[in-house]
């Protein structure tokens, strides 16, 4: 299984997902071709009500702790409640332009 699909079966085994974006940002920085190491995530879930956004990154960093230590090099992550995915109409962020390694 490759990385992206351990991502998205690890977050909606272990969140009540009602929207889920994983997109492979690792063609946009200086890796081999057809690496897995530089990852985009959008995400709504209800778990994220009430909660800050640090806590909510702890909360994914956890669903996702061996992946982080053994694969993933950058994960940018863009969590929302149902609310406030409504607000933003259903848009995250583009992810900025890679400055390289050394920058």
């Amino acid at each position: 299984m490759n990385v992206q699909s351990q991502i998205e079966m690890k977050l909606a085994d272990g969140l009540s997902v009602k929207h889920i974006e994983v997109v492979n940002e690792s063609s946009n920085h200086n890796v081999p071709p057809d690496s897995e190491s530089h990852f985009k995530l959008v995400l709504v879930a209800p778990e994220f009500e009430g909660k800050t956004l640090i806590n909510r990154h702890r909360l994914i960093n956890s669903l996702l702790a061996d992946e982080l230590k053994n694969q993933i090099h950058a994960l940018a992550m863009h969590t929302y409640t149902e609310d406030e995915w409504n607000k933003v109409s259903g848009n995250a962020p583009m992810s900025p332009p890679c400055m390289g390694g050394g920058k």
